[in-house]
């Protein structure tokens, strides 16, 4: 049997996703990160408001487009979208490859 679901089904699937993952918010003076517990030493999320850049973690992106069948470019726009939503603010970019979130993802010392 075939099922055709439209692009808004799949985005509103993936907003619903991202609520259900519970994520602690973590704020600093000019980002915010989404990480999946406080242990977590890299976030799967950060938001800097100083460049409106959305910095993902590339397993993130590579787990939702499995799980929904969909392109990188739909998943970063959705998680884009999503932070939109969250934090009231506008996202101009979207960052996510392979390697960076060592550094531009690690949580901050500090943040407690």
């Amino acid at each position: 049997m075939k099922f055709i679901i439209t692009e808004s089904k799949i985005v509103s699937a993936m907003e619903k996703y991202l609520d259900n993952q519970d994520f602690i918010r973590i704020n600093t003076y000019d980002r915010t990160y989404f990480a999946n517990s406080e242990d977590d030493e890299i976030a799967q999320i950060m938001y800097d408001y100083g460049t409106g850049i959305c910095y993902i973690d590339s397993d993130l992106i590579v787990e939702l487009d499995g799980f929904f069948s969909s392109k990188d470019i739909v998943t970063r726009n959705v998680i884009a979208g999503w932070v939109e939503n969250k934090l009231n603010t506008k996202v101009v970019e979207t960052n996510s490859w392979l390697g960076f979130g060592p550094t531009l993802l690690k949580m901050p010392d500090n943040w407690v």
